[in-house]
């Protein structure tokens, strides 16, 4: 069995910068959530894995993590940002805009 830590590890892993052209399909399908950026990716993540519903459902009520906008699609599709990053937690692609530290 892993640990906490461990799963933050394995999970933080697993998560890289992509581009949005990767992200469509994802998209397209209605796989794509969208995380703000006031919340760490790798803890959402970790609370999928958990099936932390009760948390889950915190975060969608107070609107920092739910399916991603035809806004948030067309706008990505538009910048091509190079400031997105993902994981998977199947079925889901967790997906956030972090800002860009220039």
């Amino acid at each position: 069995m892993t640990g906490p830590d461990e799963t933050y590890a394995a999970i933080l892993g697993a998560t890289s910068q992509i581009e949005w052209q990767a992200l469509e399909r994802h998209f397209a399908a209605g796989n794509l959530l969208s995380v703000s950026r006031e919340l760490d990716l790798v803890e959402v993540a970790g609370a999928f894995t958990r099936d932390d519903t009760g948390q889950v459902r915190r975060w969608m009520e107070d609107k920092q993590l739910g399916p991603a906008s035809d806004e948030e699609a067309a706008d990505w599709s538009r910048r091509n940002p190079d400031t997105l990053w993902a994981v998977v937690i199947r079925p889901w692609v967790l997906v956030q805009e972090r800002a860009a530290t220039h």
